[in-house]
Parts: C-alpha cells; sequence; structure tokens
C-alpha cells in the first residue's frame, strides 16, 4: 500500500459538482485506490475543516444545493483518512511558508507529507511548481 498527503484542493475535485472543474477524474482515480486499498491517505485535521469551507462556498456562490453539501460532507467524513493534529507541524509549516511564500495552510500539508515521508497530491499547480523541487509535492495532473 502507498501512502500519500492530500490536500483539499483534491477532495474539491470529489465533492464539487463537475461542471467546470479539471482534474476530476485523476482525482477520483486516486479515490478508487484508496477503496481499493492500494492508496493509504493521510491529512492533517486542517483538511476537515477546509473541506467544509469548500462546500460552504459553494452553497453561497449557488453552485451547489445546501442539501447536496451536506450529503457531501457526510461522504467524505466516512472516508476517515486517518488524521494527524496540525499543532505539531505549525513551526515546520511556518518556515516552510516563510521560505517559500506561500499560506500556513498549504505549508500545514508539506510539513505532513515531510514528516510522514510520503508525497503531498494537491490540484493546487502553483503550489507544487513552487515546492516540487525541494519537497514531495505532486501535481494532481502529473499523476
Amino acid at each position: 500500500m502507498t501512502n500519500c498527503v492530500m490536500d483539499a484542493s483534491v477532495a474539491a475535485k470529489w465533492l464539487l459538482p463537475p461542471a467546470g472543474e479539471t482534474l476530476v477524474a485523476e482525482a477520483r482515480q486516486l479515490l478508487r485506490e484508496y477503496g481499493d486499498g492500494r492508496l493509504r491517505i493521510l491529512v492533517p485535521d486542517l483538511f476537515w475543516i477546509e473541506t467544509g469551507n469548500l462546500l460552504w462556498k459553494s452553497v453561497r456562490r449557488g453552485l451547489m444545493s445546501l442539501r447536496s453539501a451536506e450529503e457531501a460532507l457526510r461522504e467524505i467524513e466516512q472516508r476517515s483518512f486517518p488524521t494527524l493534529p496540525s499543532q505539531p507541524l505549525l513551526d515546520d509549516a511556518f518556515a516552510i511558508a516563510t521560505a517559500f511564500d506561500r499560506t500556513v495552510y498549504d505549508a500545514v500539508y508539506v510539513a505532513l507529507a515531510l514528516v510522514s515521508r510520503a508525497p503531498l497530491i494537491t490540484a493546487d499547480e502553483r503550489l507544487a511548481n513552487a515546492l516540487a523541487a525541494r519537497a514531495p509535492v505532486r501535481w494532481l495532473g502529473s499523476l
């Protein structure tokens, strides 16, 4: 089984209406690999908050109904990905964020990837481009 860290940008591809979303097929392939037991997905506790927030934003923008968002939230919660606390990652995340001019939110995922020795998979191409040469960060579109 392969381990990876997944950020909320990939979860967005699973949960949001596919119209207008790119990389949906690639994200769903990862979810199938997880379901088949070939992939273990690790997330920081921040993942759950960011996922809830992206669903909230989608409802607010009229991209999905409240009911659909609630169903999507229940669906992702049922995945029960192994979740690690963000607080122990904060010092490393802050150092990564300041060194690479990224948000601390994004850097928490990178710090978890470094600590767990597993690649971070992200749909955020700019994040991947900024860090791929120095950290185990892979863009979803390159898988």
